[in-house]
Parts: structure tokens; sequence; C-alpha cells
């Protein structure tokens, strides 16, 4: 489901994490509190209850209420992309109303010519996603924008901004200085280290995740934490 548009979505569609308390509860204000940080990074959009989300770990009661707190929290400040997918290509294909696309499969870049190529206009936005790892490839495949985690979306928004203005050189620069901060996220941490970043920059109270997901080894969180000190994301410190 998506909040109406004039005009087709593209650029930054970070997925909005699911903060829980210490005891493994929803953390309402802190979800809140979660978007708004998003929307001050300068998104173009929020997707929520994504895997990042930890959908996979929500009841169906959890899922409605975040999806009620979401869309009324952040109002019409951005589009608000609520996920709903299934692995069945019958029941995929009987959603007539499908335009954009998501790709995050080995060979991202080759899928995204491919599947522009077939789709034509059918296709308003070809996105990538994986945490933004392929991004310049991926942008000069044709991708119109990026779901990565919201752990760095203001850092990656100049990549997006010089590419599409032409100036590749410029871009591929910029993606190089947050290259490292996301291979470790990808490699390394995955949903864990948005949920870190957040909770030591002050925007939500814990970093817990459910079960059967553990925290981050202590080694692992300085080694997030080095990274991220280095580039300032807005996350590390909008709360401070």
């Amino acid at each position: 489901m998506i909040l109406s548009t004039a005009e087709p979505l593209r650029g930054i569609f970070p997925i909005a994490p699911t903060p829980f308390t210490d005891a493994g509860l929803l953390d309402l204000e802190g979800q809140r509190r979660v978007l708004d940080c998003m929307i001050d990074q300068g998104v173009d959009g929020i997707c929520i209850l994504a895997n990042y989300s930890e959908q996979f770990l929500l009841s169906d009661d959890e899922r409605n209420t975040l999806v009620e707190l979401c869309l009324s929290h952040v109002g019409d400040r951005v589009p608000v992309i609520v996920t709903c997918s299934h692995f069945s290509t019958r029941v995929a294909c009987e959603v007539p109303a499908v335009r954009y696309l998501k790709i995050e499969v080995p060979g991202t870049a080759d899928k995204l010519r491919q599947l522009v190529a077939a789709g034509g206009d059918m296709i308003d936005g070809p996105f990538d996603g994986e945490e933004s790892i392929t991004l310049m490839a991926d942008l000069d495949a044709g991708a119109a924008g990026t779901m990565p985690s919201a752990l760095l979306p203001d850092l990656i928004r100049p990549v997006l901004l010089h590419h599409r203005a032409g100036r590749r050189n410029e871009a591929a620069a910029a993606y190089a200085r947050i290259l490292p901060l996301i291979n470790y996220e990808n490699r390394q941490c995955g949903l864990r280290a948005t949920k870190t970043i957040m909770a030591v920059g002050g925007v939500i109270r814990s970093d817990a995740v459910r079960h059967p997901l553990q925290a981050l080894h202590p080694a692992t969180r300085a080694g997030l934490l080095e990274l991220a000190a280095e580039l300032e994301p807005l996350a590390l410190r909008w709360g401070k």
C-alpha cells in the first residue's frame, strides 16, 4: 500500500526498524521517533514492515498496530510503503497494480536491465535494496532509487543526487566514502546495525531484537561504531 502521489516514486525509501523494549514489547514512542529521524534524514519515502523491520517476528495484531501508527504519524510528510509480498508468481501476477520493483539478488544490475527492457512503460520505479551495497552499478543499470536500511540514508542521498545530475565521478566518490560502513552492515550486522546506531544516537532506548535473532557480539558492535563515528550519520547524533 502506498500513499497517493502525483509523481512516480524515486530516490531513497529506507526500511524503518521496529524498536522493542528490553522486555521484547513494541516501543511505540520509539517507533514515532524512528519515523521522525528518518524524515530528518531527507528520505523520499519510508518502507515499513519489511524484513529489516523484523516483520517475520511480529504478530498480526502488532502489524496492524504499526500500520496505523506509522501512517497516522507520518501523515503527508513523505509517502509510506507498507510491505506486502508473496513467494508465488501466480499470486503476485494477480495484483495488477504492481508498477514498482525492488531487486536484491546476485547480479542485481543485470536483472534490473532485463526487467526495465521487458517492462517498459509498465514499470514506474525499479529500485535496488540490500543496504545499497551495489548502488552505483544499479543506478547505472537504470534504478530509480534504493531501499536501504535507515542507518545512513542522509549519506546515501548525495550519491543519487550526483548520479541523477550526470556527475558520475562525484557520485562514485561519495559512494566510495560510505561503502566500508555499508559493507560492514551488510556482511557483519544485518538489521541490527540500524538499531545499534539509533540506540547509541538516542533515537530509541534499546537495540533489542527478538529471538531467534541475537544481539551483536561486542567486537562486531565496536567495529560498527568505529566506522560510523568516522562518517557521523544523522542517526548517530539525532537524539543527543
